[in-house]
């Protein structure tokens, strides 16, 4: 045991220095920030995010092939890869994004706020590669504890304490379900590791007659929940608006990508290492053949796509709108689960490095301009196309690439997923995902239309200046969005590389 620990552990440095970054920074923060000034926080942030480089610069030399790690707790392939990648971007950029948010500036304890978004990211970087059931939990755990806290940081905001707090009562109450399900399906298999129950099903040893059966239904089902939670899939999306209206907006672009990411991940590796063999059956989830496991997620993917959409129509709240919007496109990636091919995962893969440039650029110009005019309303944007052009041409941006349509970057990710349900014969998904998307662009065009066809309430049509910085921010992620609507060719070839998981 020992001898494999050590063995393990070169193929392990990118977690351990995200560890110590988490541990070192808080040993900073407990030195410098006692001072009470915003300044000695940001020397923690920028510790924090020397941490998150090196972590990066580290991930090439991880694993040269996939392997097992720690024996069955951990494992290390190209698809975890790819969500680490995904992960640590995500989280340089948001540490960016919170060193020049005035929401967060303006906390003598933002210092504090660095240190837990690294522990948030080991606890996903555990996520992507947890392959026995107690990791899975604990690294969810790790996740969800650190951002209850930090759904609740902003001092400044009566709606953070509310937000924290349902936060905390959704998550306990999915957590509860989840461990109760795991605990079922160690007492029906006898082990914690995905690889050994994935081959006891497949051979039948697990399942043989009603007895077996709907303990393991049960069980699965209660899983399921657990990561719906994480996802913010139907019905368990009830925290997601709050939350992320209530929290500061680094914190809510951080959860819309970087942990719905770090969700998707662990549920996939579950169900296509547990309950799916490629080998034996193409396509068929074996353990449990008198249950159409893709039709249930595909109902669960329609449901999620039409509720997000639907309710976003009625949000006059910008972050909440974006919350709403975030549910839908969790709908819209699940219909990825439901095909569960190298195809389907692929298009995952595609969707979430498009999400990243469209979904955190449009948060990054919601920031902005809430710290320049002190509102998320969307009337309070009236006139903000003329007044500020560049911001407003950014966000107009973004949200069509939200949309899906051509020729920027969110079309050629809605098409490989549309594409991906279409060759697996589940056409009428993929005409109710248009749908859904021809939804999407009618609350969308309001933000358009108070941008650019009405005039401010007060009568104000005076420029909007902005610091040089976030012009060259928004401009940054404005050229993803346009470049890979065109040329995408590498996207592809990165997410088809990144589909292969470890198989023993």
């Amino acid at each position: 045991m020992i001898e494999n620990i050590f063995r393990s552990i070169p193929s392990f440095w990118p977690e351990i220095t995200m560890s110590l970054t988490f541990v070192v920074a808080m040993v900073v923060e407990l030195i410098t920030g006692r001072k009470g000034r915003t300044s000695t926080g940001m020397i923690t942030g920028a510790f924090v995010l020397a941490g998150f480089i090196i972590t990066m610069l580290q991930l090439p030399f991880q694993s040269p092939e996939p392997r097992m790690l720690f024996g069955t707790m951990y494992v290390v392939d190209p698809f975890a890869l790819f969500f680490k990648y995904l992960i640590l971007a995500t989280g340089i950029v948001i540490i960016v994004f919170s060193m020049q948010s005035r929401e967060l500036r303006d906390q003598d304890t933002v210092g504090e706020f660095f240190c837990f978004i690294a522990a948030m990211t080991f606890g996903m970087m555990l996520m992507t590669g947890a392959s026995n059931l107690l990791m899975i939990y604990l690294s969810i755990e790790l996740v969800s504890l650190t951002s209850y806290i930090l759904a609740g940081f902003s001092k400044t905001r009566h709606r953070s304490g509310e937000a924290a707090l349902k936060y905390v009562l959704f998550g306990a109450a999915a957590s509860g379900i989840m461990l109760y399900g795991i605990s079922l399906l160690y007492g029906l298999t006898g082990v914690l590791d995905i690889y050994t129950i994935q081959a006891g099903l497949a051979a039948g040893v697990f399942v043989h007659g009603a007895t077996e059966f709907w303990p393991l239904l049960i069980a699965v089902i209660m899983i399921l929940a657990g990561f719906g939670y994480k996802i913010s899939a139907v019905p368990f999306h009830f925290w997601t608006p709050d939350v992320y209206e209530g929290a500061p907006i680094t914190m809510t672009a951080f959860l819309a990508v970087a942990s719905k990411a770090a969700g998707f991940a662990i549920m996939i590796r579950f169900f296509y290492v547990t309950f799916y063999d490629s080998l034996i059956d193409v396509g068929k989830w074996v353990s449990l053949p008198h249950i159409e496991w893709n039709l249930l997620i595909a109902i669960l993917s329609v449901l999620t796509m039409t509720l997000g959409n639907l309710v976003a129509i009625w949000q006059d709240n910008l972050k909440r709108m974006l919350a709403y919007s975030s549910i839908a496109h969790a709908g819209y990636i699940l219909m990825g689960v439901v095909v569960m091919t190298d195809l389907g995962i692929a298009s995952i893969l595609m969707y979430f490095m498009i999400y990243f440039f469209m979904n955190l650029g449009a948060f990054f110009v919601v920031m902005a301009v809430a710290d320049r005019i002190g509102s998320e309303h969307i009337d309070d944007y009236r006139g903000l196309g003329k007044r500020a052009p560049v911001i407003g041409v950014g966000l107009s941006i973004f949200l069509v690439s939200l949309t899906g349509l051509p020729p920027l970057a969110g079309f050629i990710g809605k098409w490989m997923l549309f594409s991906a349900v279409i060759e697996a014969q589940y056409v009428w998904l993929a005409v109710i995902g248009v749908i859904n998307s021809a939804i999407s662009l009618y609350y969308y065009a309001r933000v358009f239309r108070n941008m650019y066809l009405r005039e401010p309430l007060d009568g104000d049509t005076s420029p909007i200046s902005f610091r040089p910085f976030v012009i060259v921010i928004t401009i940054l992620f404005i050229v993803p969005n346009i470049v890979f609507g065109l040329y995408f060719g590498p996207l592809i070839s990165f997410a088809q590389q990144s589909v292969r998981m470890f198989m023993p």
